[in-house]
């Protein structure tokens, strides 16, 4: 469990030092700064991974994994989680503002647990599934409290934050189903993921939407550098998030996941200052109370023993 919890403290730290780079130059009010960053970031994930597996002479293990079907369906996880999920997300946010687009993103835990219970005859408890909606339920009135409209299309919108759903939902139950390969563990499995999803973006994506010449522009830019400190801590994030994925399953690795939404709030609050409301401060501590309740098939386990 405490690898999921690790994942969300971790992924909320990367939000909000993201967040700090975007309001430097040259991402402050550029239209390009949301998939140029999200290009940014991925790819330096994808190099730290290197760094990484390289130091433990870990590389000729991804590459025998992306030769098994597990690799490749890994692959698989990393368009559905990165290009497709990300850009929904980061396409929403334009037309329909982080507000609503975090109310309806956050829902993909729902979407993954009906996939893993269909697909990987995942269960969980009716008290654990309870427990999860009131988490998400306080995350629903985190983001409204913070709504503003996008100022775009609200259907586009809309439809762009349903794909990012579906798409994070999905990459957490095909990289559980991946994993159960022996070659294909949580380490290869992250940087298969990585490296795909930063090959996507840069030979797809960005040419695409015609943020190539901004993104390398941007490169030796100080606001890079900060997203970088952001990659490092995703890149932790994400080791810790494959590793509870691959030890508690899908389902109870998105549940304490999705803390994340509270770790923001405190991170906020530490490093730039945002005082949070009494109402945020409330909702923060239910998400991380039925977060770990969502986790826990028998809550007897979290009674503390003398």
């Amino acid at each position: 469990m405490r690898w999921g919890i690790l994942s969300g403290a971790l992924w909320g730290l990367d939000t909000v030092v993201l967040g700090i780079a975007l309001g430097l130059a040259p991402f402050l009010g550029a239209g390009e700064a949301s998939l140029a960053s999200a290009l940014l970031h991925d790819a330096a994930c994808a190099l730290i991974l290197l760094i990484y597996m390289g130091a433990r002479g870990r590389l000729g293990d991804t590459l025998a994994a992306l030769r098994t079907r597990s690799g490749k369906a890994v692959m698989l996880a990393a368009l559905l989680g990165g290009p497709f999920g990300m850009s929904g997300y980061l396409i929403a946010i334009n037309h329909i503002g982080p507000g609503y687009t975090a109310i309806i993103s956050t829902f993909y835990p729902a979407v993954g647990t009906l996939l893993a219970f269909l697909l990987l005859k995942e269960r969980m408890r009716p008290r654990q599934i309870i427990a999860l909606l009131i988490a998400l339920t306080a995350i629903v009135v985190i983001g409204y409290s913070s709504t503003s409209d996008g100022g775009g299309n609200p259907v586009i919108g809309v439809i762009a934050a349903l794909a990012c759903v579906v798409g994070w939902g999905s990459e957490a139950v095909i990289l559980a189903w991946g994993m159960r390969d022996e070659a294909v563990d949580n380490e290869t499995a992250l940087q298969i993921r990585e490296t795909t999803s930063a090959l996507v973006y840069l030979a797809v994506v960005a040419p695409l939407a015609g943020v190539l010449g901004f993104t390398f522009t941007a490169v030796p830019s100080f606001g890079t550098g900060v997203i970088a400190l952001a990659a490092l801590a995703g890149t932790a994030s994400y080791l810790f998030y494959y590793t509870a994925i691959n030890t508690v399953g899908a389902s109870r690795g998105m549940a304490l996941n999705i803390s994340y939404s509270a770790w923001a709030v405190i991170f906020a609050f530490v490093l730039m200052g945002t005082t949070p409301t009494p109402l945020q401060i409330v909702c923060c501590l239910v998400i991380l109370v039925f977060t770990v309740l969502a986790a826990t098939p028998d809550w007897k386990d979290l009674r503390v023993r003398r």
